[in-house]
This record gives structure tokens, C-alpha cells and sequence, in this order.
């Protein structure tokens, strides 16, 4: 999860601007703790939000257990929903009526993948989320968008077998992973005021993956 005041997303050079603060997004009240902190702290609540949580615990459909499915579903999509729920209540309650959303799904929302019945159904579920959520909030003026990455050079993919990801890669128009760089620049084009007529978009930064 990732918060930014004022409208602006900007490099942080002094400790004191900004927070450091640690969050169950899959709970309600550490949720809800976070946001009072913020607010204490900053003296408003956030009104830019990246969603970027999430976590897998891949195995085969026949083979993964209730909790290993139900895990992913609590950290991938309700804590989407409990951090933009909670959010966006205190937004109302301070009377701010301006404010930008972007959630981060996956390309596999789109296409499936193998061992990841969990995960999939998670971004999916995240997806689907943005849409509804953005046409509720667009009357408060709270956009929300959506980014799907693809295969993305981070620690989650380190854990795929080298072969696999040889023949993932060929299916990848631009032949390489991407750098989490290139969809922070993505995700930061969402929450800026330069796609202040997007909401309720999702947005594919796959390298031409599953077009």
C-alpha cells in the first residue's frame, strides 16, 4: 500500500515527509488504526492511494488446501477493499472531494495461470472491484483505476523455475520481464492529475503479453 497527500507524488529526501507505518490489509481495525495514524500525524487523510498489496501461495487446483486459497483471497482483494473503504470514509468525513485510486491486479486476471487458481481469482476479484468501485465513488470525486502487470522482475517471480519462465518470456512480444519501475510510472500517471478523465480502467503494462 502506498499513500500520497496534496496531490503529489514527488522523491521523498527528508524523513520527516512522510510515514512509515505497518498494516494488516486483511484486517479491519489495523486498517482502520493506519488511517487514524495518518490522519493524526498529517492532519488529513490521504487522498492518492495505490493498492499494491499482495501475496502467493501457488499449488495445483487438486491439490491446495481451503487456507491456502482463502489467504490470498484476504490479503489480494479484501484488503483492496478495506483500505479503499476506509480511505474514502475518511475522505467524506473531512470533506475532501477530490481523489485518485489505482489498484494493482495482474495480468493473469485476464488469462489464468497454471498453480495459481488462488492468485487469478484474487485479481480478478480486484478488477472487477475497480469498475464497481469506480462508478460508486466518481459522484465524490474519487477516480479508481486498475493496473495489470505482467511477468515483472520482483521476488514473486524468482520463485518460477528458469525453463518456465524461458517459455513464459517467448510468449512476451518484447521478449524480456518487465522492471517495477516501468509500472510505477503507470501507476503514478493514474494517480496524477494528468488521467483526471480515466476512471474505471485497467490498464495492461505487459510488454504486449496476452493482447
Amino acid at each position: 500500500m502506498s499513500l500520497s497527500f496534496a496531490g503529489r507524488i514527488a522523491l521523498v529526501t527528508d524523513p520527516g515527509d512522510h510515514l512509515a507505518l505497518s498494516v494488516n490489509v486483511a484486517d479491519k481495525a489495523s486498517v482502520a488504526s493506519l488511517v487514524r495514524s495518518v490522519i493524526e500525524q498529517l492532519k488529513a487523510p490521504p487522498n492518492l492511494l495505490a493498492n499494491v498489496a499482495g501475496i502467493t501461495q501457488d499449488n495445483f487446483l487438486l491439490q491446495m488446501d481451503e487456507q491456502s486459497f482463502m489467504n490470498v483471497i484476504d490479503v489480494n482483494l479484501k484488503g483492496t477493499f478495506l483500505v479503499t473503504q476506509a480511505v474514502t470514509s475518511a475522505l467524506q468525513e473531512h470533506e475532501i472531494t477530490s481523489g485518485s485510486i489505482v489498484n494493482i491486479a495482474s495480468i493473469v486476471s485476464k488469462t489464468g495461470n497454471m498453480g495459481q487458481c488462488n492468485y487469478a481469482s484474487s485479481k480478478a476479484g480486484v478488477q472487477a472491484f475497480t469498475k464497481t468501485a469506480a462508478l460508486e465513488l466518481a459522484r465524490v470525486g474519487v477516480r479508481v483505476n486498475c493496473v495489470l502487470p505482467g511477468f515483472v522482475d520482483t521476488a514473486m517471480v524468482t520463485t518460477v523455475p528458469e525453463k518456465v519462465l524461458t517459455m513464459l518470456l517467448k510468449n512476451v512480444p518484447l521478449r524480456r520481464l518487465g522492471q517495477p519501475e516501468e509500472i510505477a510510472e503507470v501507476v503514478a500517471f493514474l494517480l496524477s492529475d494528468k488521467s483526471s478523465y480515466m476512471t474505471g480502467a485497467s490498464v495492461e503494462v505487459t510488454g504486449g503479453l496476452a493482447m
